[in-house]
């Protein structure tokens, strides 16, 4: 509830927001309304007053006399992973610091028409923009007219004739744990992928099989999963019964910790046995056991970047910025070691450190406060 300005019933106004800040009110409007021409010393001593006050803007009052909705949407898929709860906090974040409200619509389906519907909901609340968060595989003419109508963003790989795409480099991101797995002297790098349907699936099963190509190793026929642990799992029952199979490159973490199990109940040691590499980085990599090898994406990063990129849009909708790509990042842990590692040596800080360093790794010789995140 916010407080009372003045001990009686009234909620606090702008004009107190203004008096507690000491600037005037047409400078919290400034602040409140995302201006891009006020100090941020300024900004800073307006939100500190709005949290002080418990002030709240009423949005209604404010669509009416200025035509603008001051909200943003985004598409997303109901599901439980990480990643996705991970791009809408970003997202959340940086709208609210530009002075915007985030209106969600989900999904329980990636067909066009669970997508269409999702955009017309959106559109029917008067949202300024869009963010697509969606793996969108095929558009349809109902999307196109939606995004062409209102300034979209899409991330994830997705893209429609009208749209600006901010994404995550996978392919990249396959590379650099195919890389480091090779260097580690293992002969091949097995795959255990995400499902056909996800654009990030398939760019990062492409990178991996590249990486392979071009170092004139045997590519694997992948193993396919649904990103779920338990599709690891299953996966993981699969593979170690390959006498021959030494590394392997899972889609995603959550996958990994089931492939990991599933390998432990089989007898197969990671990383003696078989080094495993993730993607995301969630909060639980470091701590399984062993702790987990992973492509760190920066997933608040990501929706951070495709809230200002929108809000440029917006600004100018006729303007045709240039895809922004963001780079993954490899973390070593204990899950790889050199092909051959003794029991005794595999996973350990003095292993890591002797094998070679792939592109953007980083050594994690123990773990930290805090993670990253398909």
């Amino acid at each position: 509830m916010a407080k009372r300005s003045d001990g009686g019933g009234r909620p606090p106004g702008m004009a107190d927001v203004a008096r507690v800040a000491g600037v005037s009110a047409q400078t919290v409007s400034r602040v409140l309304s995302g201006h891009p021409n006020v100090q941020e010393k300024t900004r800073a001593k307006v939100l500190s007053a709005v949290d002080q006050l418990g002030y709240r803007r009423n949005n209604a009052a404010r669509m009416l006399s200025s035509g603008r909705s001051r909200t943003i949407g985004v598409v997303t898929l109901q599901t439980d992973f990480y990643s996705r709860a991970a791009v809408t906090s970003g997202i959340e974040h940086a709208a609210q610091a530009a002075g915007y409200a985030v209106s969600t619509a989900t999904t329980t389906s990636l067909d066009t028409s669970a997508i269409e519907a999702a955009l017309s909901r959106l559109a029917d609340q008067g949202v300024e923009g869009v963010i697509l968060s969606v793996p969108l595989n095929h558009s349809s003419p109902r999307i196109e007219q939606l995004t062409r109508a209102t300034p979209t963003i899409t991330i994830d790989g997705s893209r429609t004739d009208a749209t600006e795409v901010v994404a995550i480099d996978q392919a990249l991101a396959a590379r650099l744990a195919t890389r480091h797995l090779l260097d580690l002297g293992h002969d091949t790098v097995w795959h255990i992928a995400g499902p056909e349907e996800w654009l990030e699936a398939a760019a990062r099963r492409d990178g991996w099989r590249r990486t392979l190509q071009e170092a004139g190793r045997p590519v694997p026929p992948p193993l396919e999963g649904d990103w779920s642990p338990a599709s690891g799992y299953r996966n993981g029952l699969i593979l170690g019964r390959i006498p021959d199979a030494t590394a392997v490159f899972v889609a995603s973490d959550e996958m990994a910790f089931g492939a990991i199990r599933a390998l432990h109940e089989l007898g197969r040691r990671v990383p003696e046995d078989i080094s495993v590499v993730g993607v995301d980085d969630i909060e639980l990599a470091e701590y399984c056991s062993p702790s987990l090898t992973t492509v760190a994406q920066p997933f608040s990063q990501m929706g951070t970047l495709a809230v200002a990129h929108l809000l440029r849009h917006i600004a100018d909708p006729a303007a045709v910025p240039e895809p922004a790509s963001v780079e993954p990042q490899l973390i070593v842990r204990a899950s790889t070691a050199q092909a051959g590692t003794p029991a005794a040596q595999a996973g350990t800080p003095a292993a890591r450190a002797a094998a070679p360093a792939a592109p953007a790794a980083v050594q994690a010789d123990a773990p930290a406060t805090g993670a990253g995140a398909p």
